[in-house]
């Protein structure tokens, strides 16, 4: 849309002059003089008219019609326009993913591109505030829970982050109990070795668990003691952002946002958020750092993937629009069983399978999870049986075949419906290698694919689309109590 600038100009002295130039045809600002022959592809049009002024004269106004470009739509050109379009050929790039022409003159369903090692900005990767925080951060994050496991060696979980570096991507998540203190140990090497600027990437990392478990909880002394272990282990000056894993029951909400706001003020961290916390716990601790005048959670990291939807969906909007509060989702592969690779020997969807990739997230996590596996599974029923009769596998089979025809992974076809969610403004991912990573970061330009249709079909397929339940009025259920 154009916007219209009013630019009016009234002078005796000057009106005689303007119209003496015009008579001459000499270059003038308008359209049809002999100056702009040969030019009119110029964004900025201007057209006059003449009307009477105040005493009688003539004044002449000039109507400049100037373009505004909007920032949403640069970040969709590509960093790089010059970077080997040839429109002649049979196959070209379009919108970051290549088309083949048949001879009918049709095209077939685009392939994804491959994404190049070391040229810049991956297609499709954006940069978001996080929360209402002036903290911009990538819509894909790193997840390190995977890239620093005990199987991973040094030298390649350096190559998974500057993999990620090199692509766009700006945050690295990690936690104090991730494989024993080794995430955030080579992690702190590999940012010291690199040189990387310290403005260029963001690092969250989490505190609550400890390795014992008198040390676990979110005490003063806990809080304090971890992050400044954790900036020991990183060879930082300072952490982006401070994750509380969980909250703690047993300590008070005040006592925690006072010790956030000590760590913050105290130069060791710049924001601090929460992981698998409650709207009520959040909501919580926002009117505890109002109250006390204190500095109040950025983000929430959440579980999000096609069985995980209630909280991202219908409650974490919510907490966006009257809060502040970001969300960084994780999780988006269901811990590698929507990609349907089985590493460990045992088949998806059975209780031992659930088990062991839920509970692996940390030693200390392992009685939270129970007997019965991750909340999402299903009464600890090994293939969950919706009310219609459909079990889970036979709907990641159906996904399987649709990502099949689109041309990608079903792991991609995840990661882009994820991205697709207007709440998430970052999506962790975890990678082993910087291949699998390299193929997470191709599901980025899914998204424009990912059209009403498509994800209608997804939609049909999962039926499991929460819906806020009605409200109830307790005026009714009186008059109800009286009818009876």
């Amino acid at each position: 849309m154009a916007h219209q600038f009013w630019i009016g100009s009234y002078s005796p002295q000057s009106h005689g002059k303007s119209q003496q130039h015009d008579n001459h045809g000499s270059h003038h600002d308008f359209p049809h003089s002999p100056g702009h022959q040969g030019k009119s592809d110029r964004s900025t049009e201007k057209t006059s008219t003449t009307s009477l002024g105040p005493l009688g004269m003539e004044t002449v106004t000039t109507l400049c019609k100037a373009p505004i470009a909007s920032l949403d739509g640069l970040e969709d050109i590509p960093s790089n326009p010059s970077s080997g379009q040839d429109f002649g050929k049979e196959n070209f790039e379009t919108n970051g993913r290549m088309e083949t022409h048949v001879p009918n003159g049709h095209t077939s369903m685009p392939t994804l591109r491959p994404q190049s090692r070391g040229l810049g900005t991956a297609p499709g990767l954006k940069y978001r505030n996080l929360g209402k925080s002036g903290l911009r951060v990538s819509n894909l994050g790193l997840g390190t829970w995977v890239t620093f496991s005990s199987h991973i060696t040094d030298e390649q979980a350096e190559e998974v982050i500057a993999t990620a570096y090199e692509s766009g991507i700006n945050l690295f998540d990690l936690s104090e109990v991730y494989c024993g203190f080794r995430a955030e140990i080579l992690l702190g090497k590999v940012l010291r070795s690199r040189g990387w600027r310290r403005s260029s990437y963001v690092v969250t990392t989490k505190l609550f668990w400890s390795h014992k478990s008198e040390e676990r909880g979110l005490s003063r002394k806990h809080i304090i003691e971890s992050v400044r272990g954790s900036l020991e282990r990183l060879q930082l000056d300072y952490i982006d952002i401070i994750i509380v894993h969980k909250a703690d029951p047993m300590c008070p909400m005040e006592e925690v946002v006072r010790s956030m706001n000590h760590v913050i003020n105290s130069g060791w961290a710049m924001y601090w958020g929460t992981s698998r916390w409650s709207p009520a716990e959040i909501s919580e601790a926002y009117n505890n750092c109002r109250q006390f005048n204190c500095i109040t959670p950025i983000c929430e990291q959440t579980e999000y993937h096609y069985f995980q939807r209630e909280k991202t969906e219908l409650h974490m909007p919510e907490m966006y629009n009257k809060l502040g509060v970001g969300l960084i989702a994780w999780s988006p592969v269901l811990m590698g069983i929507i990609s349907g690779k089985s590493d460990d020997g045992i088949p998806s969807f059975t209780r031992a399978s659930f088990k062991k990739k839920y509970s692996s997230l940390n030693s200390a996590e392992e009685d939270s999870i129970g007997k019965e596996g991750p909340p999402w599974y299903g009464s600890g029923n090994p293939r969950h049986i919706s009310d219609d009769g459909k079990n889970n596998s036979d709907r990641l089979s159906e996904l399987a075949l649709l990502a099949e025809k689109m041309n990608c992974t079903s792991a991609q076809l995840s990661i882009a419906w994820a991205l697709k969610c207007d709440a998430v403004q970052c999506l962790l991912v975890g990678a082993a290698t910087s291949s699998q990573l390299h193929e997470q970061i191709q599901a980025l330009q899914l998204t424009t694919r990912l059209t009403t249709n498509m994800m209608n079909e997804i939609e049909r397929i999962l039926e499991n689309k929460p819906v806020r339940a009605p409200m109830i009025s307790t005026l009714a259920l009186r008059w109800d109590e009286h009818a009876i």
